[in-house]
């Protein structure tokens, strides 16, 4: 599987090619178009979050094809490229495509200490192959060294890779707080790796 994107940051596209037989998850409402010949077939929910449905599986026919996939807001796409050696926490709202080598882990324990039983604004992903992921901003990215410190908000967080240590704190102990939205949360992470993170507030592009 391959992705090229265009019209981004602003209204961008995700064209995914596919190898003959190969397949895909994605919200049905986010896809713009494809070759003639990509069958498709519905999935337990649980999948792709990219829209209210559940998730489609597509496959390509026995000499290959494309699919152009289109988030449903303004923004931006961006493949996260998952090596197989390190997995990624990523905004629940931010997956556009799944290809079908890369897992979605649920109960990844991590996330699980972080959140508790609560389901927080976090999901695991791990395997290999571009993971096609959408912002409502455009894609921005802080590098930490070994030991460097960052703090970004929920909203505007998008993906870390596993190699980054991190910590929810309440903005105002006292104030109104979610773990499913991450309202009143702030998110402290330290390097090394990267944070990606969105230009635009996440949860204000939504309303």
């Amino acid at each position: 599987m391959r992705v090229q994107t265009r019209h981004t940051p602003v209204f961008g596209v995700a064209r995914v090619l596919l190898d003959p037989g190969e397949s895909v998850q994605a919200a049905p409402e986010t896809l713009l178009a494809s070759r003639f010949g990509v069958t498709e077939a519905p999935v337990g929910r649980g999948g792709v979050r990219a829209g209210k449905s559940a998730a489609v599986v597509y496959t390509a026919p026995s000499d290959g094809g494309w699919i152009d996939f289109a988030p449903l807001r303004p923004g931006d796409v961006y493949p996260l490229d998952l090596g197989g050696g390190t997995g990624w926490s990523v905004h629940r709202e931010a997956v556009l495509v799944r290809p079908s080598s890369v897992r979605h882990d649920p109960n990844w324990a991590p996330l699980q200490q972080l959140f508790g039983a609560d389901s927080g604004f976090l999901e695991h992903y791990s395997g290999t192959g571009p993971l096609v992921l959408a912002a409502p901003g455009p894609v921005d990215a802080f590098e930490l060294g070994q030991g460097e410190l960052v703090t970004v908000r929920p909203d505007y967080l998008l993906a870390y890779p596993d190699t980054v240590q991190c910590r929810l704190r309440a903005l105002d102990p006292g104030g109104p707080q979610s773990l499913r939205t991450g309202e009143g949360l702030a998110v402290d992470f330290a390097g090394p790796g990267t944070v990606l993170v969105q230009a635009r507030n996440g949860r204000l592009s939504r309303t």
